[in-house]
């Protein structure tokens, strides 16, 4: 089953990794750690295999891949080793790589967008493709009447209404007939209408916001304090970015949209929001990668008062690379299965998941790998 994966955002540090990372692990360069379709609870035939994903995306940037490569080996992303053994199928990659298409209305890049996508399906021989946004947070977009149907939506477009990028590329997914996913805060899918538009054409998607640190930590924590009946009081982190999610994430905007979504595992995991905030600062001398303190406060019996204190220090792009492979997988195997809508079961790699569905971290992870034995198994 030959997918395809195109990615918004293609030329960034984690769609590059990504790509580099699938071309070095179907060589048999590095192993496949972080992905977690390789384990033996979700390993099976239905997904397809990792020497059959074929990469394209769309980018408002213009930086070579070779050029990018070497700014993440000079970052420690990428083993240098690992980048030279991949040097020559770079120009094969870059080829398929599309800047993001102008023209007057949002309507016309929208179907430039779902055009460059089937040609890419086409001039590929791909079976089906699968579109994940891995571009720049937006800020928090306020949806109105002309995004409750399918019908308003359309003529709003036509009336020259915005939609947020990441909406754009759900709706250019959806009438390309491609599954999304948003790995990104943004609101990509989550508009009623584009809901409608994926259920209508039985299209499957899933997001929001790859959970890959902090938040990750605290989805295992939070179900310990609740299950052991510790009041948690305070809760707060703070968050040091570098690289270009850093940059974007210095404007007040996008920060917020992002630090609301890490906010939500707790109040959906301990019954109650404690005190405290997710506080998210740049720091450009770190480049690529992350390091994150949090403070918890918390009660136990007869009142006493404890603490608790982490560190999280890690690879941005390294981190959440393997799991746009395993998302993409995951996804193109529902669509071939005939699955529409909203992938819920999905939500153990999301900050912000779509739909009521469980925080805690293994409770996510049984009713994922319970998904993925279900696609498995024989029709």
């Amino acid at each position: 089953m030959t997918t395809g994966v195109w990615l918004i955002g293609a030329r960034g540090s984690v769609a590059v990794t990504s790509m580099v990372g699938a071309t070095a692990l179907r060589a048999g360069l590095a192993e496949p750690l972080g992905c977690v379709t390789e384990l033996p609870e979700l390993a099976g035939p239905a997904l397809p295999g990792l020497a059959e994903l074929v990469f394209g995306g769309h980018d408002i940037s213009d930086i070579t891949l070779e050029k990018k490569v070497e700014d993440l080996v000079a970052a420690g992303v990428l083993p240098a080793r690992l980048a030279a053994a991949v040097a020559d199928q770079l120009d094969g990659l870059q080829r398929e790589l599309r800047p993001v298409p102008t023209a007057s209305t949002q309507a016309e890049v929208a179907r430039l967008v779902a055009q460059d996508i089937d040609d890419f399906r086409r001039r590929r021989g791909l079976s089906q493709v699968v579109v994940v946004n891995v571009s720049s947070t937006e800020p928090i977009f306020e949806s109105g009447a002309a995004h409750s149907s399918l019908a308003a939506l359309e003529e709003a477009l036509a009336q020259g209404s915005p939609l947020p990028p990441s909406s754009l590329y759900a709706y250019a997914a959806f009438n390309a007939g491609c599954a999304f996913v948003d790995f990104t805060p943004s609101t990509g899918a989550r508009l009623p209408a584009l809901r409608e538009l994926a259920e209508r054409e039985g299209l499957p998607y899933a997001g929001h916001d790859g959970k890959t640190g902090e938040t990750l930590v605290k989805s295992v924590l939070a179900p310990m304090f609740a299950m052991r009946h510790l009041r948690v009081r305070t809760w707060s982190g703070t968050n040091l970015l570098g690289g270009g999610d850093g940059a974007n994430l210095a404007d007040p905007a996008a920060n917020a949209a992002k630090a609301t979504s890490k906010q939500r595992v707790l109040a959906e995991t301990l019954g109650y929001q404690p005190q405290g905030t997710s506080h998210i600062e740049y720091v450009d001398d770190i480049g690529d990668f992350k390091t994150a303190w949090d403070l918890i406060t918390f009660s136990g019996f007869l009142g006493t008062q404890m603490r608790m204190e982490f560190s999280w220090h890690g690879c941005d792009s390294a981190l959440a690379a393997p799991l746009i492979l395993d998302l993409a997988r995951i996804t193109a195997a529902a669509h071939a299965a005939g699955r529409g809508g909203a992938l819920t079961e999905l939500a153990f790699f999301f900050k912000d998941p779509i739909g009521e569905v469980p925080h805690a971290l293994a409770e996510q992870w049984a009713t994922l790998a319970a998904f993925v034995r279900g696609l498995h198994a024989p029709a």
